[in-house]
């Protein structure tokens, strides 16, 4: 069954049954109000007889017969009286037997049984304690009766019936109501599943239409965002290819050219230098190829906190050795006690030293403070370089993006998405709050460990 027959028929569904149980309750809540009411009524007739004058003493001599006593029939007229209240009233003894009545005494004489009241709880009640649809005459357990007709049963039918039609409208009106409901929403799930079939299909060029302001709405502009951050991603992985195919041509081409020189000469020196500067060229292929693996894999997020010094030491001890052969130098600082972040070390390594490498090829001295500021983890690599040209500085973390001769321009791009995978942020700093305006500052964020461990003696 469709989304749309089910949305229809389970409020449909609701609707009726809320309109029958409800219908039910309704009818028998008025029942039982307008039962009570005629009770109430039937009582107030009662008692307002009984307190008319009426002497219980003057019945109890009372034989069949004597219809034509004064007391009879005076009692008689004024229970006549009481027609336009209730069609009939008597006055019971205790055996249910008519002594005075409402209607002809040819009808009902005095004595005549009256089986009608046998089965009435309501006089006992009034026998007891006055109370109920009668009043108590007397302790002889003589009672004034008073009939109302319970005539309730056709308004009780004909609500019904409205209740019956008016839930059967309802019931229609929730079906058409449900019908719009479920178009306005299941038409957009349609336009949106033909959309998601042909963004798996690669036909991306359309944007995804805008479904307003509603859940819908949003659930199309999420898909929008998807079908933007895909082509993104195919055009980044596009890039990445041809940028891997043009960073490894050249030193393969040199490998070649290297190679087959070496293999041609016959002085050792010569031969010697050629094997080194393969050697190189194998080294820069190497870190060409670590790069973009490092870019393309997913990055997890670290299961326990750790001391980012170590890394950030072994970072700075591979770049010194490459500064040393330059002659530039590499200032360190870092404090005497942990600092503890939710990281993995290879993550610090691989973005210190590429901060570090990136800053020791623009300047001959780098400098590196890592520090606790304002509850984070702050790894601040800076130079007297040049600086990052102004052209550069909204788009210097974008992969393959540098203004270098040599490199993939991936080293930053790396970096932003280590910060990122760890919850963390880079951020390259306003040269003129550094080095009196010159060179670059490029600041790593992680968040901290409150209450880090003890100061420690930092490793040899």
């Amino acid at each position: 069954m469709s989304l749309r027959k089910r949305f229809v028929l389970v409020t449909v569904a609701f609707v009726v049954v809320l309109g029958t149980v409800g219908g039910w309750v309704a009818t028998w809540q008025t029942k039982r109000a307008l039962e009570a009411e005629l009770d109430t009524r039937a009582r107030w007739v009662a008692r307002a007889a009984a307190d008319i004058g009426l002497s219980a003493s003057s019945f109890i001599l009372l034989q069949p017969g004597d219809e034509d006593q004064l007391i009879w029939t005076s009692t008689h007229e004024r229970l006549r009286q009481l027609r336009s209240i209730v069609p009939e009233s008597y006055i019971l003894s205790e055996t249910n037997t008519a002594l005075v009545t409402s209607l002809p005494a040819d009808s009902i004489p005095i004595g005549a049984p009256l089986p009608q009241f046998d089965s009435q709880a309501e006089l006992a009640e009034a026998r007891a304690n006055g109370d109920a649809v009668s009043a108590r005459l007397d302790d002889h357990g003589m009672v004034l009766a008073v009939l109302m007709p319970a005539d309730y049963s056709v308004p009780l039918q004909q609500l019904q019936r409205n209740l019956f039609f008016g839930s059967t409208a309802v019931a229609v009106l929730a079906a058409l109501l449900a019908t719009v409901l479920a178009g306005s929403v299941v038409q957009p799930l349609e336009r949106l599943s033909r959309v998601a079939t042909r963004i798996q299909r690669g036909h991306m060029e359309e944007p995804v239409a805008e479904e307003g302001g509603h859940e819908v709405g949003r659930l199309a502009s999420a898909m929008e965002r998807m079908r933007l951050g895909i082509l993104a991603r195919d055009e980044q992985l596009r890039l990445m290819l041809a940028q891997v195919a043009h960073e490894i041509r050249n030193p393969l081409g040199g490998l070649e050219l290297f190679a087959s020189a070496a293999a041609e000469t016959e002085d050792p020196e010569e031969k010697a230098r050629l094997i080194s500067r393969v050697r190189t060229e194998v080294a820069a292929l190497n870190v060409i190829i670590s790069d973009f693996l490092a870019f393309a894999r997913p990055m997890g997020k670290a299961e326990h906190a750790s001391d980012v010094r170590a890394p950030i030491r072994e970072a700075v001890e591979l770049i010194e050795a490459e500064m040393d052969d330059r002659g530039g130098t590499l200032d360190l600082t870092l404090p005497d006690v942990p600092l503890m972040a939710l990281v993995r070390d290879e993550h610090v390594k691989r973005a210190t030293l590429n901060l570090l490498r990136n800053a020791a090829q623009a300047s001959k001295h780098v400098r590196l403070d890592a520090r606790i500021e304002n509850a984070e983890v702050v790894i601040a690599v800076s130079d007297d370089g040049p600086g990052v040209p102004d052209h550069l500085r909204s788009r210097v973390f974008e992969p393959f993006v540098t203004d270098k001769e040599q490199g993939a321009g991936l080293g930053l791009a790396i970096v932003k998405k280590v910060a990122e995978a760890n919850g963390g942020r880079v951020e390259l700093t306003d040269s003129s709050e550094t080095n009196g305006g010159s060179g670059a500052e490029f600041r790593l964020y992680f968040g901290s460990l409150e209450d880090p461990p003890a100061a420690i003696e930092p490793p040899e």
